[in-house]
């Protein structure tokens, strides 16, 4: 078989002007496989043959995960992660290669993180999510020093709510940080510098919240939301790595998607991949830097959560109904009227 480095030097010879008997002798080829190069020209191409490849058996299952998932991405982590469990024995480039062929390259503008210590800070936001035409949210909070994720989804976003998921968070860090960096939600600031520049009117349940649990309320810049980037960067992986995965794969089975569903596998993901992988910017598990971590947290105040005014007038007992019936029979009327004289 006539190996590339040979055809192009055949190449090199005919363009010198050598002959075609002279360049088979040299070579050590046929006159005939000289004359195929000669005649093909420019527009003949040598092509390895190509070798069988481990992702093969695989691709028809990362191509249908994708079509099922777009015009979401869904990343190549979770893929590997899959058909891992189908058995693929490949590399993590492999797949990567692959995948470039099916998506163009991204250019994403480049983020300034500051870091803060152990215990400092924790990052909140909400993110919204569309599934067959009901809205979910996802509370998200990250650990400023150790990156670690909690996170639920639920129905609304009202302060009773934020205040539940907020008490779940501290218990599942096993304390709570000093402060929480937030954007305008209105369960948690009511008016920006209201008296005087970062002097802000929180909401009342928020400010009692923050008593209780001894940590402080702080604002991102307005209209940067790129000061709280780890809770934002959180919130993509959330989407990307977790929630379209899983729209995909009931999409693929044509099951219906439930919030039971949704927080039982998403408490599952993050104790078992958000908190357990190398993260890109520490270069450590998010499950060893709290380790350390909680060791500067505060501790739980050990303190039960009052009720909010919304809550209170819920509870309040409708106003009893009269026990006595607004009609008598006839008899009780001849009795009231007995001994009268028409």
């Amino acid at each position: 078989m006539l190996i590339q480095e040979d055809a192009v030097e055949i190449e090199v010879l005919l363009k010198q002007g050598m002959g075609v008997r002279e360049i088979a002798r040299r070579c050590g080829v046929s006159r005939n496989t000289v004359r195929r190069v000669r005649d093909e020209g420019a527009a003949r191409r040598y092509r390895r043959e190509r070798r069988e490849s481990k992702l093969d058996a695989f691709v028809g299952y990362v191509r249908d995960r994708l079509a099922a998932a777009a015009p979401s991405w869904i990343p190549a982590s979770v893929l590997l992660r899959e058909i891992r469990g189908r058995g693929y024995t490949g590399s993590h480039s492999i797949l990567r290669a692959y995948m470039a062929t099916l998506r163009p390259a991204r250019v994403e503008e480049p983020v300034v993180r500051f870091e803060t210590p152990a215990g400092r800070q924790m990052q909140v936001d909400w993110a919204e999510f569309r599934v067959d035409g009901l809205r979910w949210y996802a509370f998200v909070v990250v650990l400023g020093f150790s990156r670690w994720i909690f996170g639920r989804f639920v129905e609304d976003q009202r302060f009773e709510t934020l205040r539940d998921l907020h008490v779940a968070a501290f218990e599942a860090f096993g304390g709570v940080p000093r402060e929480g960096l937030y954007d305008n939600m209105a369960t948690v600031v009511l008016k920006r510098d209201a008296d005087g520049q970062g002097r802000h009117r929180f909401h009342d349940g928020m400010l009692s919240l923050a008593q209780d649990f001894g940590f402080a309320l702080r604002l991102c810049r307005p209209y940067r939301a790129r000061t709280k980037g780890k809770v934002e960067r959180g919130i993509r992986y959330v989407r990307g790595s977790f929630f379209v995965p899983l729209r995909a794969e009931y999409k693929q089975r044509g099951e219906p998607l439930t919030l039971d569903i949704v927080n039982a596998r998403f408490a599952a993901w993050q104790a078992e991949v958000a908190n357990q992988r190398i993260h890109g910017t520490t270069g450590e598990r998010p499950c060893d830097r709290l380790a350390s971590e909680r060791a500067h947290l505060l501790p739980l105040p050990g303190v039960t959560v009052p009720p909010s005014v919304r809550e209170l007038q819920a509870t309040v007992a409708p106003a009893p109904r009269p026990a006595t019936p607004l009609q008598r029979p006839l008899a009780a009327y001849d009795a009231f009227s007995a001994g009268v004289c028409p």
